[in-house]
């Protein structure tokens, strides 16, 4: 009997220290994302006793058992598609407000409307020298905000080619990581601290994995996590301990191709498509920028050809180059202006010729309107980005409350079993020395 009451004391003092030890771990990692609470289980000591032939069991005290971690692989899917979403949300936009920025900021449109009215201003005093000295200069300005626009969205371009280079160096290594992390844990013994810390790891690298593609994850019996890109098609990036490599290429638009081995895919999630779409995007912002450039361009020097200058000669072209990136002004003189129709004499002030390109120019299919449009729609694009962001960073964060609650420290919860382990742990300490003091009155007695 005073041997088991040792059995007891010490068991009870060996389950306090271990569960205090979680306890203090779990304390320690409270603010720590990637970390899911322990807890250690335990059980009883069954001790078996015998004279002669009868046996009889007593409990001797409590086993300590394996240590758990709180997970739940519904909540931890719904913060990983949560979070999948938002960053793609989000990219998207980030590169989009970026692009609407380096438009704007180049008074493109500024240009085009104030070329537009110094043309006509022209049209009231045509053979005034200032009045086509003016409208020459107005002609540059904007051929100078088109190139200014094409600059500055190429920039912005290249802002995200070089994060989307940058996050596939990532996603690689985060696969590598995984696929290490899945070796590990074919080894791991169930139950243990190191186990749980190879599984916390685990989540943090499939985190990491969605917020860059969207993801399709096999969580095996074993714990080791298998992945899947979703997309179109779907492509396998991690099996076992086996991972494969993403690799990148930029067409000569900017848009970006993806592939894992010799597979290309379309990512479908994560913040990989979100830079994809603004990168397509840009590319038809391009295709727009060097559309209006190239009407400009085409409708000014038609005009030209079709009218005289101020001494009676056939008009030159003012504009040379194709598009947003080389449209320049070539017309070497303002008095070059065809502001009368093709055949009038020199010092004509018809502006017929004049009025036709002006019409031209304001026409609903004209670069003004074309400006209007594109600066518009790309604003309303922006706007609709960032109220999507604003609705996906609620789901995500309900969605990260919730796994909180499922697999996060609560502190108060932690101070209580603190305090009731300590109490365990003084109370187990009691028992021995009372069975100390027992052998002690034992042996003493004659």
């Amino acid at each position: 009997m005073p041997t088991a009451i040792f059995t007891i004391g010490r068991s009870g003092l060996t389950a306090s220290r271990r569960s205090l030890e979680l306890t203090a771990q779990n304390i320690a990692n409270a603010a720590n994302p990637d970390y899911s609470r322990r807890n250690l289980t335990q059980g009883e000591l069954v001790m078996t006793g015998s004279i002669g032939t009868n046996a009889v069991d007593s409990l001797g005290g409590v086993r300590p058992g394996i240590i758990e971690r709180a997970e739940s692989g519904l909540v931890q899917r719904q913060a990983r598609d949560a979070s999948s979403a938002l960053a793609a949300a989000e990219a998207e936009f980030q590169a989009l407000r970026e692009a609407e920025s380096a438009l704007e900021t180049s008074g493109v449109f500024g240009g085009i409307v104030d070329y537009e009215a110094a043309l006509t201003r022209l049209q009231n005093n045509p053979l005034e020298p200032a009045l086509r000295l003016s409208a020459v200069e107005a002609a540059r300005k904007m051929a100078g905000n088109f190139r200014i626009a094409n600059g500055t969205l190429a920039n912005a371009r290249s802002l995200v080619q070089a994060e989307v280079s940058a996050e596939t160096l990532t996603v690689n290594e985060l696969a590598k990581e995984l696929a290490a992390i899945n070796a590990d844990l074919v080894g791991a013994r169930e139950g243990t601290a190191g186990r749980a810390a190879l599984l916390d790891a685990r989540d943090k690298a499939l985190r990491g994995l969605a917020e860059e593609f969207g993801i399709q994850p096999t969580i095996n019996a074993n714990g080791t996590a298998d992945v899947s890109i979703t997309g179109t098609p779907a492509v396998a990036l991690v099996t076992g301990a086996t991972a494969a490599a993403v690799s990148v290429t930029y067409a000569a638009d900017g848009t970006a191709s993806f592939a894992v081995g010799a597979t290309s895919f379309v990512p479908a999630g994560g913040a990989m498509a979100g830079r994809s779409s603004a990168l397509a995007e840009m590319a038809g912002l391009q295709v727009e920028l060097d559309a209006l450039a190239g009407s400009a361009i085409t409708l000014s020097n038609a005009a030209q050809a079709g009218g005289a200058a101020a001494d009676g000669t056939p008009g030159q072209p003012l504009f040379g180059g194709s598009g947003a990136g080389d449209i320049d002004v070539v017309l070497g003189s303002a008095d070059g202006l065809a502001t009368a129709p093709a055949g009038s004499p020199a010092g004509s002030r018809d502006t017929g010729n004049l009025a036709a390109l002006l019409a031209s120019l304001g026409a609903a299919s004209g670069p003004s309107s074309g400006a209007d449009r594109m600066l518009l729609g790309l604003s309303s694009r922006v706007a609709a980005l960032e109220t999507r962001s604003q609705g996906l960073a609620v789901v995500s964060s309900s969605a990260e409350a919730e796994l909180l609650r499922e697999t996060g420290v609560d502190l108060d919860s932690e101070a209580a079993n603190l305090v009731r382990l300590q109490q365990a742990f003084e109370a187990n300490s009691r028992v021995i020395q009372v069975a100390a003091e027992l052998f002690d009155t034992i042996l003493g007695l004659r």
